[in-house]
């Protein structure tokens, strides 16, 4: 069974480099042709094109970076749906809004096409591991079939029904994520400002009960004063405006995720989007004049 990849950056050469490790035959595509050399090397195929790569390949994985890049690839001029053949199955690994999923199954449905929405949790780390966490939406017949591709690319695969099911859950799990996030930033300078110092408290916290991923991974990068590694701020908060919308959808209060986002809005305001979430710490610093930084 043929296996094509769009998309060889930070998360998609990891994962496409296990499914080559499990002996799937592998296409690979990136617009950065040199993405692909060390696959190429180990035996995957280079393609052409979207239409080269649709043409050989039974099953279709993407780990793009923005919903509109997926868009392109699926329905753009010479995107995959356009040479797309009855009983192809499509996984999409990016996060994307769920109503965007849910549409674009319906679309390739038309044609005989499966598209499931997988987005996964994990760092690159866990990509290069093949132990992401990958939540799947979409037909249950077509996750069934392509499950053994998803066990070599995951450690904890679940179905979790129908289309944009799968973006639902990464967007649960997004927000609680950012919330973690949001409240590091937060009680990390109060802590400096009390008196305390900074790496004995991510010491404690670290292996406490306050102890979270969002802690631990970015106050050891706020100390070091690195920013710029992780999943822009601005993203981030439009994952939880999509959750918000769902929320209000269902006149359900969100009262923590509507208090942290009132620091990513401040942090938006003072310009740092494009910095990783850790990046909020410097709105409470500015507000209560302390610098958080290991000594």
């Amino acid at each position: 069974m043929n296996v094509g990849f769009v998309g060889l950056g930070s998360m998609g050469k990891g994962m496409a480099s296990n499914i080559v490790k499990s002996g799937f035959p592998l296409w690979v595509y990136d617009l950065r042709v040199e993405a692909s050399s060390d696959l190429v090397e180990r035996g995957a195929r280079q393609a052409e094109n979207l239409s080269d790569l649709s043409a050989n390949c039974n099953w279709i994985v993407l780990s793009l970076p923005h919903q509109s890049v997926v868009e392109a690839v699926l329905f753009g001029d010479a995107g995959l749906a356009t040479g797309a053949r009855e009983g192809q199955v499509i996984v999409d690994c990016g996060t994307t809004h769920p109503d965007f999923s849910s549409e674009a199954a319906a679309r390739l449905r038309e044609q005989g096409v499966s598209f499931l929405d997988a987005p996964v949790t994990g760092m690159e780390t866990r990509a290069a591991d093949g132990t992401l966490t990958i939540m799947v939406g979409g037909d249950a017949a077509a996750y069934e079939e392509v499950l053994p591709l998803l066990d070599a690319m995951g450690e904890i695969v679940v179905h979790m029904g129908s289309p944009g099911n799968g973006q639902l859950t990464k967007m649960t799990n997004n927000v609680l994520y950012n919330i973690s996030c949001a409240a590091m930033a937060e009680m990390l300078t109060l802590a400096v400002k009390l008196g305390l110092d900074a790496d004995k408290v991510r010491r404690v916290v670290g292996s406490g009960s306050g102890q979270s991923f969002g802690f631990d991974y970015f106050s050891e990068l706020a100390l070091k004063g690195e920013f710029r590694q992780g999943y822009p701020m601005a993203s981030a908060f439009k994952d939880m405006v999509v959750v918000m919308e769902r929320a209000n959808q269902q006149r359900a209060p969100l009262p923590v995720a509507s208090g942290a986002m009132q620091t990513y809005r401040m942090a938006l305001a003072k310009g740092l989007g494009e910095e990783a979430k850790g990046a909020m710490i410097k709105v409470w610093e500015d507000l209560l004049g302390v610098e958080v930084r290991s000594e």
